[in-house]
């Protein structure tokens, strides 16, 4: 616990309790703090290879077209269908694991801006999302090529597509700062959360199918207990022409509803002592 902690903790706290919805319309509102923060972090990064800017292509072409190839005859399904199968899976469950893993370290990682005074954390939680579309962007490129492979894309499905990719970002924000206050009260919360990326990203069917999951079954069980099954599903299935269960739906729904309500609460009860903590 710092004396600039202290400071910038009662200096908050001597004002009106922050809210999680009054402090996030400022940050909408006044975008120049983190729209420019996140997009100078992402070019200064590049600046540093060869490559550049091209590097971030890099994961979609390896999801794709390296899993795809090796995992596309093992499904028994065409490398077209397999190929858009992945690319929409992938980008999906990136867009929401980006979420959980960076908001883990947001807040210490914005230590200096925190202690000097700059205590809107949601400025912090939108920098850590226009990240994450960066990246969704950058998945574009090859997930059109993936797309034309298939050949069989429902213009409705792409009609839909924004407002599931909204649904996402909803719940990666509160993801974000339920994960960034406890990633900033228990510095080790972040290795913990790196340690299950890999064993989410095999339970969720993004190099396999999930009609090899039967509901009846226990692994189909366990996988419909996972949120980025859910998720996944509800941006690929409309795009690629395939059902949505209605457990889906409900389950997406509700969560999305009383994740903002607890983040919310998580926000106005104890984003008060982020300065403290980092």
């Amino acid at each position: 616990m710092t004396d600039a902690g202290l400071l910038v903790a009662r200096e908050r706290e001597s004002r009106s309790v922050a809210t999680f919805w009054g402090d996030l319309r400022e940050s909408l509102r006044h975008p120049e703090f983190w729209a420019l923060s996140s997009w100078l972090e992402i070019v200064v990064r590049a600046r540093k290879s060869r490559l550049g800017m091209v590097w971030l292509l890099m994961p979609s072409i390896v999801y794709v077209f390296g899993l795809g190839t090796f995992f596309a005859s093992m499904q028994g399904r065409g490398m077209g269908h397999f190929a858009a199968h992945v690319a929409l899976g992938a980008m999906s469950f990136r867009t929401l694991m980006s979420s959980v893993t960076e908001s883990s370290g947001l807040f210490a990682n914005s230590r200096s801006f925190i202690l000097d005074g700059h205590t809107r954390l949601t400025d912090y939680l939108l920098e850590s999302l226009s990240k994450s579309f960066f990246h969704f962007c950058m998945f574009i490129p090859v997930t059109v090529v993936a797309l034309a492979m298939f050949g069989n894309v429902l213009p409705a499905g792409l009609a839909l597509a924004p407002l599931a990719l909204l649904v996402t970002y909803l719940n990666g924000l509160w993801i974000a700062v339920v994960f960034g206050h406890i990633g900033a009260r228990f510095p080790d919360f972040g290795q913990f959360v790196g340690n299950v990326t890999v064993f989410v990203f095999l339970l969720t069917p993004i190099i396999w199918y999930p009609e090899n999951m039967p509901a009846d079954s226990m692994r189909g069980t366990f996988m419909r207990m996972n949120p980025f099954y859910h998720f996944v599903t509800l941006f690929r299935a409309p795009i690629l022409g395939e059902p949505i269960e209605p457990f889906t739906l409900w389950f997406v729904g509700i969560l999305t509803v009383v994740g903002l309500a607890f983040g919310a609460f998580v926000y106005r009860r104890y984003s008060r002592y982020v300065p403290i903590w980092i």
